[in-house]
């Protein structure tokens, strides 16, 4: 889905404007910034906070 919208919002040097712009005659709306870190890193703390979860029921596990 992200490759895809990457080339549809691409602005090509030879038309200067972008598929989406050649097909639908408007600019792409994008209702996110999808270049902020906020969400990378929030999504890295979830990732770390998960990985401590398994391994906490990893040892609960083996006690049993």
């Amino acid at each position: 889905m992200s490759a895809k919208f990457a080339i549809n919002n691409k602005t090509y040097l030879t038309t200067k404007v972008s598929l989406f712009m050649t097909n639908y005659r408007r600019e792409l709306r994008m209702e996110i910034d999808i270049r902020r870190k906020v969400k990378i890193e929030k999504a890295m703390e979830f990732a770390e906070r998960m990985k401590k979860v398994q391994e906490e029921a990893r040892v609960a596990l083996k006690r049993v």
